[in-house]
């Protein structure tokens, strides 16, 4: 897609979607009491949630202008649950151990040295994707560090009636795939499936949840007033931009990336056309890439080198 069918596709959206990060932080994430952003979780979670607290209201400065910061909302549940909400709209071949890292991020800040591991709190991770991802036969996953099955050699019969099937409960992932959602389509019955049809954007079905959820028909408002902002529109242009010139600039980084491996290869007497071939080939292509700019996360995930490894040239 050029830039111009980029601007076009914009300006022909009437109502602003949900899938959009910076829309969604913008209707989730209120300095004020956000009984949107609770009713959705309570859907997600399937918990009774007294008081939400968002920990990042504001937008970041320059967020417009960057080539696509991460846009996500912390919160905090009920004073004890510590939540990160991300919405992913494409697929950068990276989720699972993306998601772990984050996870792990908003665990360790939690304790000082020296505190007792007994003080660790519950972590959430809420990952929304517009588009599949995992190989399972449902639109949300819940994943949690659990006990591989026992190897029949080394089972030993220790008198538990109910073996644990957890490492712990203080540590929780949710991935909520859109796409799946709207082939299994659910109709309206449950909370979480009555939000999912908000953010798909299917005006036939949030018609049906408006009626039965006062929350989503309150978001749906709040998009229809944001969408017929022109400061509101203009600076969901320039995200989308943002999104499409990074995203441009990867696909470019690719191609120099893969000539740059075949020159090599020829150099070094390999098959002509495969790129990844030696891992020191990767190295030179890796080193070239450091020179013209790009960043380590970048360059990691064209030349699958890590970023310790990409550290040390």
């Amino acid at each position: 897609m050029t830039k111009q069918e980029v601007i076009q596709k914009v300006r022909e959206t009437k109502i602003l979607p949900l899938t959009n990060d910076l829309i969604f932080k913008k209707i989730f994430s209120k300095d004020e009491c956000n009984s949107e952003l609770k009713d959705l979780l309570e859907g997600i979670l399937e918990i009774k949630i007294q008081k939400v607290e968002v920990k990042n209201p504001e937008l970041p400065k320059n967020i417009l202008g960057e080539k696509l910061a991460r846009l996500d909302i912390k919160a905090k549940i009920n004073d004890e649950i510590t939540l990160d909400i991300e919405m992913q709209t494409r697929d950068e071949y990276n989720l699972g151990n993306r998601s772990l890292v984050y996870l792990s991020k908003l665990i360790s800040p939690q304790l000082m040295p020296g505190d007792e591991y007994k003080y660790l709190k519950k972590t959430i991770a809420i990952w929304i994707l517009n588009f599949n991802f995992f190989k399972t036969n449902t639109y949300h996953n819940i994943a949690h560090m659990r006990f591989d099955k026992i190897k029949k050699e080394e089972y030993i019969d220790m008198g538990y009636k109910e073996e644990n099937g957890l490492v712990t409960e203080n540590a929780e992932i949710h991935f909520i795939e859109l796409p799946k959602f709207v082939e299994k389509n659910p109709g309206i019955k449950r909370k979480l499936d009555q939000w999912l049809w908000l953010l798909t954007g299917k005006e036939d079905e949030i018609k049906m949840a408006e009626k039965v959820n006062e929350e989503v028909k309150k978001a749906k408002k709040e998009l229809e007033v944001m969408s017929m902002n022109p400061k509101e529109r203009e600076e969901y242009e320039e995200r989308e931009l943002a999104r499409w010139s990074y995203y441009s600039e990867m696909e470019a980084a690719k191609r120099v990336g893969k000539e740059e491996g075949i020159k090599i290869g020829k150099a070094d007497g390999i098959k002509i056309g495969k790129v990844d071939g030696k891992n020191e080939n990767k190295k030179e292509i890796a080193k070239k890439m450091l020179n013209m700019g790009f960043k380590i996360e970048e360059i990691s995930k064209i030349t699958e080198l890590s970023v310790e490894e990409i550290e040390k040239l």
